[in-house]
Parts: C-alpha cells; structure tokens; sequence
C-alpha cells in the first residue's frame, strides 16, 4: 500500500525481450521520474500500461522494478483506446486539428472505442483503489486517462485525486462536437478530481469556460503549474562527449553560417510544414541569406501507425527537398533535415542555435522553447508561435508569430537573424531564467503539496 501514487499511461521503465528470452529493462527519465523520487520508495507506486511484448511478458512473468505496477490491458482494449481514442479523438479535440468537412465521425465504431477507452481507465481506478492507504494522494497524468478521476472518487472516496493535462484543453464550441453523452462523461471524469492542473492559464479557463463543468464543477479546484526544465541538469547533458561529437559534426557541416534550429516529433499540431514554407519565403523575399543562414530540422516521426502521420512525415521531406532544389548550390544546402530520434543531435544543435523556431499551431507547453535558451552556447533569439503554452510565461522575450501567418513568421526570422548581439544575449538570459522557473521535481511536489493541503 502507498501514500503516493501515480498514474500513466507510460510509465518510468520498459522492457525488451531478447532472442535467448531474457527481458532488459530500460528506466525513463522526466520531471514525473524525478518529482517521484522525492518520496520514499517505499511509499509510492507508479501505476502504468504494457506497451510493448516486452512489458506484456514482464507482466506475465511477475517480473517488476520496486514500485512500479504494470497493468497488461487487452491488446484490442488498449489499441481502441490509445489510438482510437486518445489519439484520435481526444488529440484532436484539444490541438483543434480535425478536417471539419471529413472528420470527426461518432459513428458505431466510435461508441465500441469509447466503451474500450472507459474499460482502460477502470483498469487503471481499479488498480489504484487497491494499492493506495488510506487517504492517499493519487496524480493521474493527462488524457489517456481523463475517466480515471470520477471512477477512483466512486471506489474510493477517502483519496486525494489529481489530475494534470499537459494538453491544450479545447475551446467549448470545438469540444461541443463529441456527443453530448460522451462530453459528459468527459467532464464527469476529470472532476472527480479534488483539483484539476494545467500547464498555462489560457487552457484552466477554457475547461472552466465550458458550461458543463460550471454546472458540475462542486468543490473541484483548478489550478496552473507551468512546467519548466532543470537547468543544471540539461546543461550537464549537453556537454557529454557524444553531444559535443555531433556539435563537431553539425559546425562541419554549416560552416560559418548561422543557423534556424527547430526540435520536434512530426506531430500534427508542431506546424513543421507552415516553418519550412516560412523558411523558404525568407530566401525568397531576403536573398541576401541565401548561402549564409543553414535550417536545422529535427523532425522525429511520430505515431506512424496513423496514416495521417504517415503522410505528414512525407509532406515535411518532401518539402524540406524541395527548398534545397529550389535554392540549393554545390557548398550550400538550405535545410539539413533528420528524422532519426537522436537525442545527442538535437542538443548539439540546441548549442548551435542562432535562431530557435517553435511555431505550433496549438501546444499545451512546448519544452524545446525552454530547453534551446537554457544550454544555447551563443545566446539565441526565439520565434515563438502565441498558440504555445510557453507563450504566457516567454512573449515578453521572444518574437511572437500567428503560426498560421507564413508571411510574418519569414520576417519574425529575419527579424531574428539581424538581431544584435547584446540584445539576443539579454534575451536569452531572461529566457533561461524563465524557462527553469518550476523545474520537473518542484513542479510535481508542488502539486502533491497543494493536494494534500500543505
């Protein structure tokens, strides 16, 4: 039994099954892994899914690291409600990113994915109501598992439940597409919550915003805790030697230019594509950076499952090709894309960054807008989209773009690249200062303070 506790659906270890049948576990890291780690070890349990044959065998095998409960969900239960649901439905919802002619569909189908979505999180209210003391303070994590609050509260009402969504939570008219059932059995869910935690306040008021949680909302309290990044702890990454390996590879291949450095998955809602056309507008409006100015793309695939993604991810090399045979000549190519998942890549060009580019068209945070500023080795000048959550806490520093304006985003980069010295400097001091304001361990125990009234 357990006083804190913690629920995801990844959790903070993983498992590969090997050729001779041997299982190798591999620990995350995160601000969830350190928050946790302030509590006793033998006090907390951290309630997650098998992801993976690996985990699904661990599971069946009664192999588990202290603390950690696995649960192994029906393959088909799970995939209808992380892919079908969460994924799919919710994801969409709170980034704003459906096609409205086409999409959504709440259809048949859609009613057996969101009986399966409700059968996920009942495993998971179901696990935690059997691990936790008495009084214990539980903090389920983001949408995956929006139900789990209002099933804990009916198993057991003596515990202290948050939730926290690391999403944007949508606007009320876009949310109003879910029917009226399922958007309130949505709302039911989350405020079986003592309190209910964002990332910004911009997202806390559109969930108060929407009238079925005025008229449900009871003693629930909702609250902002604005992540932010461990400074010494990510500069300490950045200097390892592989990282400074692929600095030395990334300077050889940009020479003396500067460089517009952007990090992400190729998530929808990143706006990957609305960035390179920015890019190419500035060559084509500001020949004067041609062959002087290199954009470092990181663009990791994401959830390639989805044919949506698929396609997304091909639209971003595609286009990333097009611009370097567009502008392109013998010592100079324009866009230097990778879609490998290199963590030591993108640090390094984290070091490199002249100019850092974070344009989503909707993010509940976005920590590469704090990470860039924090271990950049010249100072940097941030593009940053207003749809970011980083937005509120970093506008005043940065030069703030409509994600959807191609056009002002070129002269935003422009505006970035000529920016003097001393003033990129100045900015990127406060950026930093800002952007580790609430680092990982002091944004998870200030929640577990606040929940049990501390």
């Amino acid at each position: 039994m357990a006083s804190v506790l913690v629920a995801s659906n990844r959790g903070p270890v993983s498992y590969t099954l090997r050729e001779d049948g041997s299982l190798h576990p591999r620990r995350g890291g995160g601000g969830l892994v350190s928050g946790l780690s302030a509590v006793s070890s033998g006090d907390s349990v951290w309630v997650c899914a098998a992801l993976g044959d690996g985990d699904r065998e661990a599971v069946r095998r009664g192999i588990a690291e202290p603390g950690v409960t696995m649960l192994d969900i029906d393959p088909q239960v799970y995939a209808d409600a992380y892919n079908g649901i969460a994924n799919s439905v919710l994801w969409f919802l709170h980034h704003h990113l459906y096609d409205i002619p086409r999409e959504p569909v709440f259809d048949a189908a859609f009613r057996r994915r969101w009986e399966s979505y409700r059968g996920y999180n009942q495993a998971f209210a179901e696990a935690l109501a059997r691990a936790a003391d008495e009084g214990a303070a539980v903090l389920v994590q983001d949408y995956h598992l929006a139900l789990v609050p209002g099933q804990l509260r009916e198993l057991r009402p003596d515990l202290r439940i948050g939730h926290f969504t690391h999403t944007p939570w949508a606007d009320p008219r876009y949310l109003r597409m879910l029917p009226d059932d399922v958007h309130q059995e949505l709302v039911e869910g989350m405020l079986g919550a003592d309190e209910v935690g964002f990332h910004t306040r911009a997202w806390a008021d559109a969930f108060l915003s929407d009238p079925r949680v005025g008229r449900t909302i009871g003693d629930t309290r909702v609250r902002t805790y604005p992540l932010g990044v461990d400074g010494d702890d990510l500069r300490a990454l950045a200097h390892r030697p592989e990282v400074d390996d692929r600095l030395a590879a990334l300077r050889a291949e940009v020479g003396d230019r500067k460089t517009i450095v952007r990090v992400d998955r190729t998530e929808l809602s990143k706006n990957i594509l609305r960035g390179l056309l920015a890019y190419r507008e500035l060559l084509t409006t500001r020949p004067e950076w041609r062959g002087r100015v290199v954009h470092l793309a990181s663009a990791y695939p994401s959830r390639q499952d989805l044919e949506v993604y698929r396609s997304y991810t091909a639209s971003v090399t595609e286009l990333a090709a097009a611009i370097n045979a567009e502008f392109g000549t013998a010592d100079w190519q324009p866009v230097l894309v990778s879609v490998q998942d290199d963590f030591p890549r993108s640090l390094a060009a984290y070091r490199l960054a002249d100019v850092a580019l974070v344009n989503p068209v909707r993010d509940g945070m976005n920590l590469v807008a704090k990470e860039i500023p924090v271990v950049s080795d010249a100072g940097c000048a941030l593009v940053l989209s207003r749809e970011a959550g980083a937005y509120e806490e970093l506008h005043a520093d940065a030069l703030t773009v409509n994600p959807y304006d191609v056009t002002e985003t070129a002269e935003a980069l422009h505006e970035a690249l000529t920016m003097p010295a001393a003033e990129r400097a100045d900015r990127t001091k406060r950026l930093a200062a800002a952007a580790t304001a609430l680092p990982p361990q002091r944004w998870f125990l200030s929640q577990l303070a606040e929940l049990r009234g501390q």
